[in-house]
């Protein structure tokens, strides 16, 4: 058994059939007891997409906020009872473990596939230019379209966020070889550069020189690819704020430890979509660039 910051006896990172019997289980999966959050994310998913909705014909927000309060308490009660789980002895045996690694692989490569779609999105219009309905040439970006300059902020937010991702392999590092402290201060590092990239975004995009309603084709695909990534940039804040919370309790160990696991995959898979986009969209569809939009 390993023992760990707080005290608390953690099970060996294998589980033996001849020590199943020990727990209490007869096979090396583990069964979820029944829980009420499954059906109560439904009906708050449910409830946040009928109040966009009305919000967006009645201007009435009480069904939306509702949702979302909903939602995110689920959120933090179920994983809170999977974070006991992942500490009661027997429950996440080796075969489990392995089955979470599958089961956020095939998360990210869903996340992949969605970014896809805006890729796609994106590449249609630009190479093809003349599938736009619109009186003007064929050219890309639109007529009359200002964009970034890629070499102001967006080039930072790069930086920043390539600086992050070495930051949380400094991290991965220190809990592989038991030095917590790199843990920690890896990971904090980690969340202010995350922070600090959202803060250039709302900056950058209080700047831009075309806006999301009205402005046609381009600032939907842009504000749809980047925001969508933003989005996915807070997500991954959180999660690694989360596990920080978790490292700075003794949570982690060299031989347990998916949940920091599954926040660095989360964040280099949210790294590796903006060089794509800061490539494909920010430098090579950059058009006419006004002086300091962006910088």
């Amino acid at each position: 058994m390993t023992i760990d910051a707080t005290g608390t006896t953690l099970p060996p990172p294998t589980m033996p059939a001849a020590d199943l019997a020990v727990h209490g289980m007869k096979q090396p999966y583990h069964l979820v007891d029944p829980s009420p959050w499954p059906i109560l994310g439904a009906a708050g998913g449910f409830m946040t997409v009928l109040g966009i909705a009305v919000a967006a014909h009645f201007h009435t927000y009480y069904l939306l906020i509702a949702g979302l309060a909903l939602v995110v308490a689920v959120m933090f009660l179920w994983w809170r009872d999977v974070i006991r789980e992942s500490r009661t002895p027997g429950m996440h045996s080796a075969l489990v473990r392995l089955g979470l690694r599958y089961g956020m692989t095939l998360f990210i490569a869903s996340e992949v596939m969605f970014f896809v779609g805006f890729f796609w999105a994106y590449f249609n219009f630009s190479i093809f230019p003349e599938n736009l309905a619109a009186p003007f040439k064929a050219v890309w970006p639109p007529e009359g379209v200002v964009t970034f300059d890629p070499f102001h902020l967006p080039l930072l937010n790069t930086m920043i966020l390539l600086l992050s991702g070495t930051t949380v392999t400094w991290a991965h590092h220190g809990l592989l070889t038991g030095d917590q402290r790199a843990l920690r201060n890896g990971l904090l590092i980690t969340v202010l550069l995350g922070m600090t990239f959202t803060m250039c975004q709302a900056i950058e995009y209080s700047d831009a020189p075309f806006k999301f309603s009205g402005g046609g084709i381009y600032p939907s695909v842009f504000f749809l690819a980047t925001g969508f990534h933003g989005f996915h940039v807070i997500v991954g804040t959180i999660f690694l704020a989360v596990c920080w919370f978790r490292a700075r309790a003794g949570q982690f160990t060299p031989e347990r430890h998916f949940g920091f696991e599954a926040a660095a995959w989360y964040w280099h898979f949210v790294d590796v979509v903006w060089l794509f986009l800061f490539v494909c969209i920010y430098f090579l569809g950059a058009g006419p660039i006004e002086a300091n939009v962006g910088g």
